[in-house]
């Protein structure tokens, strides 16, 4: 069934392509528009022009036929209008004149009026359709449409949105090559001018992607609707067949089709930040929940209210010898401390970890805290991202309600509330008095502050997990109140970034990586404590892969091996600053995913 479904999927995007059509884009609809009407204002202008001159030259032509007759000379009314428009020219031949003082006051108005009509109509005629348009045509050329043959090895993007710009500012980081292919050729250039690297084409023509050296890419990324992902994974998989392709998915029923199609990884992005919500939503009390893997270990986060832990220090709480445990470094509502021994955890301390499952069930077996509220949670919004947050809470046995205006929203399952949730009657009647943690989803971000610090002022002891759509609102959110803040835009490129290059860079969280570099020359064979990694570019070493084997939680006093691999966790400003202090230190090359 699968098979025949691709054969048909595949003939209707030949038949989308052989006709040359897209799916409209209603900004786009109305830019052609407002050219059109563009177009026939200048024509109209130039028409009225016209007409005003034809009449002038004929009322002219009228007047001087009548003037020579009162001066008694007889003209035919070629000669007439020869005499007018040499007047109005300025030509001035001289071979008709007046005699009369009346002739002569009649010449200078037709020399004047004639001076200043041709004055405004030859330069209007001229610069609206003869200089501007080759100015415009000019600029709007100027953005490239194809890349130099050497170019390889570089990221294609599809889309210019929230999620696609911190992919750019992830690749400029790291240095990996990008463009943007961009239909429309004004946007292009704007992009370019900016110091986008970009390549104008059409997103379902070949020969776009030809111009973009897709042959020699490393990855393309489709971000677009799932129509329009599809045409761009057969159109890629058509002429690339081991470039490594990911699409994003709006509707569960198009991951099997743009998976057909020839994506390698079809991503729900929806469905990642309601699931990525959800995670950051559990371990309240002491209970660890992963986050991510990265070089074989387990990344996960735990909350210490409720547990023995609190107020003490890492070093009095001995988690690395007692249970293996790597402790990353602390989240405190928005702000991460890589950790020492001096790190003081509070009520709303989040450990993040890094060990094997076994390590992490150690942990949890001597930290998991029952408590009545942590089996309860209130989901604020019932889109595609909370009815994804409120899944993966069911799975966990706890027991959900989602709050939302639009009765069409709801579902048999979990329990739902209509109405707003700006309503303390709401909130009462969703449990909020007993709800653990409360999750804030909705697509506006003013209104996720709102409800934040609200929810906040009501409940000080819950967790609150905010959604945020811009990134510069994350920090607001945390100051309004928020245990934890995702961005579809962060996590969005995260979820992308890490399939990508998962085997180097892992985003934690946004502006929090784990990434791995050889050991410098400059440390090999020191040990740790004699390094001084975190004091001199507070980035924290969490493991030594040496020979395809990993240790966790280093010894201080072992030396580093020459061969050996350090995996480091920091900020991005401290993974820049290890670069400026080991420069030597040199990331492993990029391997291209070829296709599955």
């Amino acid at each position: 069934m699968l098979k025949s479904l691709g054969v048909v999927i595949s003939q209707a995007t030949q038949q989308v392509r052989g006709s040359g059509s897209r799916t409209p884009n209603p900004s786009d609809r109305a830019e052609q528009i407002a050219k059109r009407s563009e177009r026939r204002r200048r024509r109209k202008t130039v028409l009225v022009l016209a007409c005003i001159f034809v009449i002038l030259v004929v009322a002219f032509s009228f007047v001087f036929h009548e003037l020579m007759a009162r001066e008694g000379r007889t003209y035919s009314w070629p000669t007439s209008i020869y005499w007018t428009m040499t007047t109005m020219t300025t030509l001035g031949f001289g071979d008709i004149t007046f005699t009369s003082d009346l002739g002569r006051l009649f010449s200078v108005v037709v020399l004047v009026s004639g001076s200043a009509f041709l004055l405004v109509v030859l330069p209007f005629t001229f610069i609206q359709f003869v200089f501007i348009p080759w100015i415009n045509e000019r600029e709007r050329r100027r953005a490239p449409r194809t890349l130099p043959e050497s170019t390889s090895g570089h990221l294609i993007l599809t889309a210019f949105g929230p999620i696609e710009q911190a992919l750019i500012e992830r690749a400029d980081k790291t240095g990996l090559p990008y463009v943007l292919v961009v239909e429309d050729v004004d946007e292009a250039g704007l992009l370019h001018d900016e110091g986008r690297r970009v390549v104008v084409g059409a997103l379902d023509d070949p020969v776009t992607y030809q111009n973009a050296r897709v042959e020699q890419a490393a990855l393309v990324v489709a971000t677009q609707n799932d129509q329009i992902n599809t045409n761009i994974a057969f159109t890629v998989r058509e002429i690339a067949p081991t470039t490594s392709i990911i699409s994003s998915a709006n509707s569960p029923a198009a991951v099997d089709i743009l998976e057909i199609a020839g994506s390698d990884h079809v991503v729900q992005l929806g469905e990642v930040l309601g699931t990525a919500m959800a995670a950051r939503a559990l371990g309240l009390g002491g209970q660890s929940h992963e986050i991510g893997h990265f070089a074989g270990l387990r990344i996960a986060e735990a909350g210490v209210v409720g547990t023995d832990i609190v107020n003490r220090t890492l070093q009095e709480t001995q988690l690395r010898k007692r249970f293996g445990v790597g402790i990353i470094g602390v989240w405190d509502r928005g702000d991460f401390t890589v950790a020492t021994g001096d790190t003081t955890l509070c009520d709303s301390s989040i450990l993040l970890l890094a060990g094997t499952a076994e390590q992490l069930a150690s942990f949890d077996r001597a930290f998991a805290v029952d408590s009545p509220a942590a089996t309860k949670a209130i989901i604020i919004g019932g889109g595609r991202v909370g009815r994804a947050a409120a899944r993966s809470l069911s799975e966990d046995g706890i027991d959900v309600t989602i709050i939302d205006r639009l009765p069409e929203r709801r579902r048999p399952h979990p329990t739902y509330v209509i109405g707003d949730a700006a309503d303390r009657a709401v909130l009462d009647q969703a449990g909020i008095a007993d709800a653990g943690a409360i999750l804030i989803t909705t697509h506006d971000d003013s209104v996720n502050v709102y409800l934040t610090r609200y929810c906040r002022g009501l409940r000080p002891d819950a967790r609150i997990v905010s959604r945020s759509n811009l990134g510069r609102n994350v920090t607001t959110l945390y100051r309004a109140g928020a245990d934890a803040v995702l961005s579809y835009a962060g996590t969005g490129s995260a979820t992308i970034w890490n399939h990508f290059r998962g085997d180097e860079t892992l985003l934690v969280a946004q502006g929090l990586n784990m990434f791995r570099t050889p050991v410098p020359r400059e440390l090999a064979g020191a040990t740790l404590a004699e390094a001084h990694v975190y004091r001199r570019t507070h980035c924290n070493v969490v493991a030594i892969e040496q020979n395809g084997v990993l240790q966790g939680n280093p010894d201080s006093q072992h030396p580093l091996p020459v061969d050996g691999e350090l995996l480091l966790v920091g900020t991005d400003a401290a993974e820049e600053q290890f670069s400026r202090v080991f420069p030597h230190a040199r990331r492993r090359p990029l391997r291209s995913r070829s296709r599955r």
